[in-house]
């Protein structure tokens, strides 16, 4: 039911920039990269090769957007914050996590630069991008508040319909759920899931949908299907709305996580980053790499 994933594949920056790692030396330019029986490639010769390549561009472009970032909002990413995210993600996929990453191309150390690199872009969006009344009145028409509910996870869709109906027969969910669910991680809680409101992003929109539709004790009358299967779900509480003032953060919270996914503002996020970080390149070779965010002539000096 959970598209962690989807979630994980999705950890590059909110920026649209891909990290990478550029290897560095203290050596002179004639330093040997590699030998062959007759000849050797220099650094210089190295360097002179990658500058051309779309890929070495792209290394440094990243670079430099990584490190304007990290000069002007490091000060409020920790490394406790991104040990905390890390974390998280391992022990959502358990002993799965090492494949995953795997899978995705990346490493322990590329998928917490990863997050770092989110962090950050996060943190100047935040910033540079503030939010008016207008988006925060739009957003609370739609917004849901916490719910709590329970759910039975199964493969196919008539077995979801025995389910509903033994629920009507007088089954308790609670059997139900240690019998049928597919769910392992609360299939003995009774299928209990952790409270959520309509800004979380880890549950298929159609079973919030769904679940939003009941009121405190009512169970869905037909299956919901999800990427994962078939759902039964039974409304625990259902709370009022409330007042907006109550539900600000979450709500600001989920107009952020929104424009981080609109490339086009996260590119003028990041074109503002780098006009703020005043970049000269030197090399005429690479005067264009961050053609696409500002102008050449501020990138140039």
């Amino acid at each position: 039911m959970k598209s962690y994933m989807k979630k994980i594949a999705a950890v590059v920056a909110v920026a649209g920039v891909a990290l990478s790692t550029a290897a560095c030396s203290n050596g002179g330019s004639n330093s040997t990269v590699a030998s062959y029986k007759g000849g050797k490639i220099t650094q210089q010769q190295y360097y002179d090769e990658m500058k051309k390549s779309q890929a070495g561009k792209s290394t440094l472009a990243n670079m430099i957007i990584n490190r304007a970032l990290e000069q002007q909002y490091g000060k409020y990413v920790s490394s406790k914050k991104v040990d905390k995210q890390y974390n998280n993600y391992k022990k959502q996929y358990g002993s799965q996590f090492s494949a995953v990453l795997q899978q995705n191309g990346m490493t322990a150390s590329s998928f917490k630069e990863n997050l770092k690199t989110n962090l950050l872009s996060e943190q100047a969006l935040k910033h540079i991008k503030k939010i008016s009344k207008k988006q925060e009145q739009q957003a609370w028409k739609s917004y849901q508040p916490k719910v709590t509910v329970q759910h039975i996870l199964v493969a196919k869709k008539s077995t979801a319909q025995s389910i509903i109906k033994q629920l009507k027969d007088g089954k308790s969910f609670k059997s139900l759920a240690k019998k049928y669910s597919l769910d392992t991680a609360t299939k003995n809680k009774a299928g209990k899931l952790p409270a959520f409101d309509s800004t979380d992003n880890t549950l298929d929109s159609s079973f919030k949908t769904a679940a939003f539709k009941l009121k405190t004790g009512e169970v869905t009358s037909t299956p919901v299907k999800s990427q994962s299967g078939y759902h039964v779900i039974k409304m625990i509480s259902h709370p009022a709305k409330g007042k907006f003032a109550d539900h600000k953060k979450a709500i600001d919270d989920e107009i952020y996580a929104s424009m981080a996914q609109d490339q086009a503002i996260m590119k003028d996020v990041i074109s503002t980053v780098l006009k703020r970080a005043d970049v000269s390149i030197k090399d005429n070779d690479l005067k264009d790499v961050l053609a696409s965010y500002v102008s050449t002539t501020s990138a140039t000096k």
